[in-house]
C-alpha cells in the first residue's frame, strides 16, 4: 500500500508515491537509532554533538532555495515563506548547538547536609517524533535539534503528504556528520506508530498534529509508560485594548491570522477588540484582508482538498447558524481559498470552540477588559494570545489571566529559536524550543559525593 505521496494542492497532480514502511523497515529504524544512542551517543562529548549541529544548521541555509520548493510542492506554501522556514529551522537547529553547554550546564544544590550535589542533564535514548505537515522543517528541527545535541537519537514518521521534505532533512543531519541511527526517518503508518511506542527501546514520543492525534499517542504513551509532549490545536485571542495606531494593529491582527495561508496552531484566529476602536478596526481589517492576492503570494492553496473542504464546512455551517461573512465568498478556487473575516459568531454556534484553519478571522467586539478574558478563554484551546496594549502593566495583567501558554504583548510573530513553545488545556502540554525545549527528554541525573 502506497501512502506517502506527494500531491500540489495547487494544481491537485500527485508527483511522487512512497511506499509505506515494511514492519522489518521499522525494526530496523528502531534499532538503527537504539545502537547509535549506546554507542555513538555515549562516545561523544557535548561539545561534539553541538558542532555538528550548527553544521546541520547550515546546511539548512545552504540548501534553503531546494529545501523551499520541496515543500511548495507538498503542501502549497509560496515559495518566499518556505524559503524563510527553512532558513528559520537552520537558526534553531545551530542556536540549539550555540547554546546547549549553558542550558545543559550542571546544576549545583546547596543542601542541608553540605555533601557536593548536582544534577547533570543526559539523554534518555530512542525517542519518536511524529511530524504534521503544515511547517515540514522548522516542526522537526525544534524537536529533533536539541535531542540530537543532549544524546538522545530520533525515529522520524513525518506527515503523508511530506515525504520529500522528510527524506531532505534525514540527509542534512547525515550529511552534518550525525551517524547512522542517530537520526531514522521512517514511513511508518498509524499502526506501525502504536508498534514504535510500545518498543523498549523508545523512551518517549513528541507529537504536533490535531487534537485527535494528540490523544490517541497520548494514550499509547500512557500505556507504556512513556514520556510525552504534545503541541496540538489553537484557537488563539487576538485583543486590541489600546492603541493609538489602529493601523499597526490591523497588520498585526493580518499577520498574526494569514500566517502560512491561516495553517497555523498559534494563528490569531479570534480577534476581539475593544468598543471605543472597533468600527475604526473592522473596517480597516476588511480592507486589508480583501486586498490580500495568491498572485502576489500573501497566501497559498490550503494543503489539501480535504482540508478545504473542511473549512468550506465549518464555515457554511456558522452561517446557517447566524454568522455573516464580512469579507470572502467560502467559494474556493481549487484549494486556494479566499481570506475571510466572519462576525456575529455567539456560544451557541458550533464554530465558537472549533478550530478554523484556514484563512478565515473571527471578529468580536467587547467593552471591558473581564468581557474581553472571559471571550478570551472560551475556547478548549490555549496555544497562544496577542494582546495590543499601550499600557504594558495593564498588558501584563491582562496576559497573567489568559489561559494560554504564550502571551506576544504588541507585536505577532514574536516566536524565536531561544524561547518556549507550547500551550496548555486542549492545545497539549510540554515545551519546544529554548531551554524548556532541550530538558523534555532529559534524564535530571541527581549526583551526591559522600567523600
Amino acid at each position: 500500500m502506497t501512502s506517502y505521496a506527494v500531491t500540489n494542492p495547487a494544481t491537485g497532480e500527485v508527483v511522487a508515491e512512497y511506499p509505506t514502511a515494511t514492519d522489518a523497515q521499522v525494526e530496523e529504524a528502531i534499532a538503527s537509532a537504539q545502537k547509535a544512542y549506546q554507542e555513538w551517543s555515549r562516545q561523544t562529548t557535548l561539545a561534539e554533538r553541538c558542532a555538528l549541529a550548527q553544521k546541520a544548521g547550515e546546511l539548512f541555509i545552504e540548501r534553503k532555495e531546494e529545501l523551499g520548493k520541496i515543500i511548495q510542492r507538498e503542501m502549497g506554501k509560496p515559495l518566499a515563506d518556505s524559503i524563510g522556514e527553512a532558513e528559520f529551522a537552520g537558526e534553531i537547529t545551530a542556536k540549539f548547538g550555540e547554546m546547549a553547554p549553558e542550558w545543559l550546564a550542571d546544576e549545583e544544590l546547596q543542601v542541608d547536609d553540605g555533601l557536593r550535589t548536582f544534577v547533570r542533564k543526559q539523554g534518555i535514548g530512542v525517542i519518536l517524533g511524529i511530524m504534521p505537515w503544515n511547517f515540514p522543517y522548522y516542526q522537526v528541527a525544534r524537536f529533533a535539534s536539541p535531542n540530537l545535541v543532549l544524546g538522545n537519537t530520533i525515529v522520524l514518521k513525518h506527515a503523508e503528504q511530506c515525504p520529500e521534505s522528510a527524506l531532505a532533512i534525514e540527509q542534512i543531519f547525515r550529511d552534518a556528520g550525525f551517524p547512522e541511527g542517530a537520526y531514522v526517518n521512517v514511513f511508518a503508518s498509524h499502526d506501525q506508530i502504536e508498534t514504535i511506542i510500545a518498543d523498549d527501546r523508545v523512551q518517549g514520543v513528541s507529537l504536533t498534529g490535531s487534537e485527535r492525534a494528540g490523544a490517541i499517542v497520548a494514550a499509547h504513551a500512557g500505556k507504556h509508560l512513556k514520556k510525552c509532549v504534545l503541541e496540538l490545536g489553537g484557537s488563539d485571542p487576538f485583543l486590541v485594548l489600546d492603541t493609538s495606531d489602529i493601523d499597526s494593529a490591523v497588520q498585526h491582527a493580518v499577520t498574526g491570522r494569514m500566517e502560512n495561508s491561516g495553517q497555523a496552531c498559534n494563528g490569531s484566529k479570534r480577534i476581539i477588540v475593544m468598543d471605543q476602536y472597533f468600527d475604526e478596526f473592522a473596517e480597516k481589517f476588511k480592507q486589508a484582508v480583501s486586498g490580500l492576492s495568491a498572485d502576489n503570494d500573501d497566501f497559498g492553496p490550503l494543503s489539501s482538498s480535504k482540508a478545504t473542504e473542511t473549512l468550506t464546512k465549518q464555515v457554511s455551517g456558522a452561517v446557517k447558524q447566524g454568522a455573516e461573512i464580512l469579507v470572502g465568498d467560502n467559494d474556493p478556487e481549487g484549494n486556494f481559498y479566499t481570506p475571510s473575516v466572519i462576525t456575529g459568531v455567539t456560544p451557541s454556534m458550533d464554530v465558537y470552540t472549533e478550530e478554523l484553519f484556514g484563512p478565515v478571522a473571527q471578529l468580536y467586539r467587547v467593552s471591558s477588559d473581564a468581557e474581553a478574558i472571559e471571550l478570551a478563554n472560551a475556547t478548549p484551546y490555549g496555544l497562544g494570545s496577542i494582546v495590543i496594549c499601550e499600557d504594558l502593566e495593564r498588558a501584563e495583567q491582562i496576559g497573567n489571566q489568559l489561559d494560554v501558554g504564550m502571551v506576544f504583548i504588541n507585536g505577532a510573530g514574536l516566536e524565536g529559536a531561544d524561547v518556549p513553545f507550547g500551550g496548555v488545556k486542549r492545545s497539549g502540554y510540554g515545551r519546544e524550543l529554548g531551554r524548556g525545549g532541550m530538558e523534555e527528554f532529559a534524564n535530571k541525573k541527581l549526583f551526591r559525593f559522600a567523600g
